[in-house]
């Protein structure tokens, strides 16, 4: 089976590091007080990537946590990629210019997609990753406080046949739910778009990042993001890594 990546997550809100049930932020769970911390804590588990979501700025359409992300990339010797707040081709340039290695386009890539494809071409489809958040398969915007007309599928559609070569895909339905991913719409999109899918959401079990990496040995599943599992203790970083290495 193909080796997966992993990408343990860190949710940033009030300076605090979060968990939110289905993308409500009025059902959050706090888990550490620091983002940096948790992160170094991950980076010495032997993660070689972090995902970071700056849940304050997808909320208010502006940089918030900007600071946590770029001392966790310049710091730490891992790979980050760094989601929410970013709205214009200035924040994907800040983000690149000081050390994060990915960048995530989310509610911009909705409502801009043209300035999506210019900043996919300014900057290299390695360095950009279009997030695709689905309620029932349509695409979220605004930190999952709006949805749009558009389903993932299509709008993955339009991106690959404009040079991006990476998703996110988050089922908001299984987000911080511990009940399992959706595999199926990951693979899915992967097929639709001919991309590297990450999959985000649900994972619950040692036994899901398998699935996971099952599922990438018959598509261009790449990558797995997992966050409250950890945080909840039902299995650690370590555990995982030696998962994806075994299959």
């Amino acid at each position: 089976m193909t080796v997966i990546e992993l990408f343990p997550a860190i949710d940033m809100r009030g300076g605090k590091c979060v968990r939110l049930f289905k993308g409500d932020y009025n059902q959050e769970t706090v888990y550490a007080e620091s983002p940096f911390e948790m992160a170094k804590t991950f980076a010495c588990q032997g993660a070689k990537w972090i995902h970071m979501v700056d849940l304050d700025g997808a909320k208010d359409g502006k940089r918030i946590h900007d600071k946590d992300v770029i001392r966790a990339a310049t710091e730490l010797g891992v790979n980050v990629q760094i989601g929410g707040g970013i709205r214009t081709e200035e924040d994907v340039k800040y983000y690149l210019d000081n050390g994060v290695a990915r960048v995530i386009i989310g509610s911009l890539a909705i409502q801009q997609p043209e300035l999506a494809v210019s900043i996919i071409q300014r900057f290299g489809a390695e360095k950009i990753v279009i997030g695709l958040d689905a309620k029932e398969g349509m695409v979220a915007t605004h930190g999952w406080l709006e949805t749009s007309s558009k389903s993932a599928i299509e709008v993955g559609q339009y991106f690959a046949t404009h040079g991006a070569k990476t998703f996110i895909f988050t089922d908001i339905a299984t987000d911080g739910t511990l009940s399992g991913p959706n595999i199926l719409a990951n693979e899915l999109l992967a097929e639709a778009t001919g991309a590297e899918v990450i999959v985000s959401g649900g994972i619950s079990s040692l036994s899901d990042v398998k699935k996971v990496a099952k599922a990438a040995a018959g598509s261009k599943i790449g990558g797995v993001i997992i966050g409250k599992a950890l945080y909840e203790n039902r299995f650690t970083l370590p555990e995982a890594l030696r998962e994806v290495a075994s299959c």
